[in-house]
């Protein structure tokens, strides 16, 4: 069983805790237990609970209502949301679900569904890209096993290859785009989506993929020049320094212009970066860039 806190329920619901507080006091549905030390937490069930109820919630239901429901009642009311939103944020509701219970056949199963019905384009971008944003920040405080991470992101990244690889765009560009990421960060996924989205613009990819030391960016990067240098930042070890990592792109790629997007550059601060780096830090932000080169 999982052990979350108040603010991974915030994070993935996107329930404030004060809310989530105020609930617990007034209604039976959410039962929190407490560490030795007084720290509340939450279980699988207590997550799955909150992801139903915050989805309804925020569709029209009053939580005086739903307090009454059952989860037989909860289900099948969030079966009939027809708003679209509604519909894709259950279904992500759906993938998170799965990932904690390892579930891993229902996990496949919806995507493969998705990608039936919308295409791969459509079930990135809609399903897998939201589910990705929403799941990131338990990497990041390793509040689920790893094992849930690697099945998960693995049946995720067949699917990115097989979008990668079935890719014929309509027009190529001259624009070239080095991908890749540092080392200690294994976290791929978002790499494989960025190429995925560059590959159907017609954008040159080439890509390092994951745990590339700099010298060997370097090397690639005098052999084939490309325009662009991408990182996509997840998570990186504890002692990984990231004012060091910018300064030495700096000093080492001072021609190329240099993008980084993904969880860690939405959380970096520091005003004042290279001038030759830009952060791009949402998915909106990506996908103007990307349609500014296309």
């Amino acid at each position: 069983m999982n052990k979350f806190t108040i603010k991974d329920l915030e994070n993935l619901s996107g329930i404030k805790a004060h809310t989530i507080r105020i609930w617990e006091q007034r209604y039976s549905f959410l039962k929190p237990q407490r560490t030795a030390t007084n720290i509340r937490y939450y279980s699988n069930h207590e997550l799955k609970m909150l992801l139903n109820i915050s989805l309804l919630n925020k569709y029209g239901y009053k939580i005086s209502h739903i307090d009454r429901m059952s989860e037989e009642e909860l289900r099948s009311k969030m079966l009939t949301l027809s708003n679209n939103a509604a519909q894709q944020e259950r279904i992500v509701n759906e993938l998170i679900q799965h990932m904690v219970d390892l579930e891993m056949e229902a996990f496949e199963d919806i995507l493969e569904q998705q990608i039936r019905q919308r295409g791969i384009e459509k079930t990135i971008t809609f399903i897998l890209f939201p589910f990705l944003e929403r799941i990131g920040i338990l990497w990041l405080t390793d509040h689920i096993n790893p094992a849930q991470e690697h099945l998960t992101t693995n049946i995720i990244r067949q699917k990115l290859i097989v979008g990668i690889d079935g890719t014929r765009p309509v027009l190529t560009l001259k624009t070239k785009m080095l991908l890749f990421l540092p080392e200690n960060e294994h976290h791929e996924v978002g790499l494989l989506f960025l190429h995925y989205l560059l590959k159907s613009r017609g954008i040159h990819v080439i890509y390092l993929g994951a745990n590339v030391p700099l010298k060997d960016l370097a090397f690639i990067v005098e052999s084939q020049k490309p325009d662009y240098i991408y990182t996509h930042l997840t998570t990186v070890m504890k002692e990984f320094n990231f004012d060091k990592f910018l300064n030495n792109l700096k000093i080492r790629f001072p021609q190329q212009r240099i993008l980084i997007s993904g969880l860690l550059a939405q959380t970096f601060e520091k005003k004042q970066v290279p001038a030759n780096i830009k952060f791009l830090k949402s998915f909106q932000e990506v996908n103007d860039f990307i349609h500014q080169l296309a």
